[in-house]
């Protein structure tokens, strides 16, 4: 990175980048596997080392994301809480009760205030 300081994803980058060779691999097997005829398939080759390296891929990513990205990640409960109760989405469920625009001016209210949609609810 060219920023100092900055730590790169480099796990999920690297996930992601396994991801679309699986997806290449898939459109391979599937072009292979319908050029068969009858029941002999010249393309049976190409359909195992695709599948095949796929998996091996795909095992590959999954033990070094877990044990370079994963491992040691604990919810934080209380700040999951948080996120829940003072989500300024929940607003749209006061639509039906108080309508749009009253809806509207409680989540700007909690917004501007930094406050509850429960708390903006009380002060209007």
């Amino acid at each position: 990175s060219i920023m100092p300081g900055k730590v790169n994803p480099t796990q999920c980058e690297a996930v992601t980048m396994v991801a679309v060779q699986v997806m290449g691999n898939d459109a391979a097997v599937g072009f292979a596997a319908s050029q068969g005829n009858f029941e002999l398939n010249v393309f049976m080759p190409v359909i195992a080392y695709n599948f095949l390296q796929s998996a091996n891929l795909l095992a590959d990513a999954i033990v070094s994301f877990e044990k370079n990205c994963v491992r040691g990640i604990r919810a934080n409960k209380e700040k999951m809480h948080d996120n829940l109760y003072n989500s300024l989405m929940l607003v749209t469920v006061l639509n039906p009760y108080i309508g749009y625009e009253n809806a509207a001016k409680t989540a700007k209210k909690a917004y501007k205030e930094n406050i509850s949609l429960k708390e903006a609810c009380v002060a209007l």
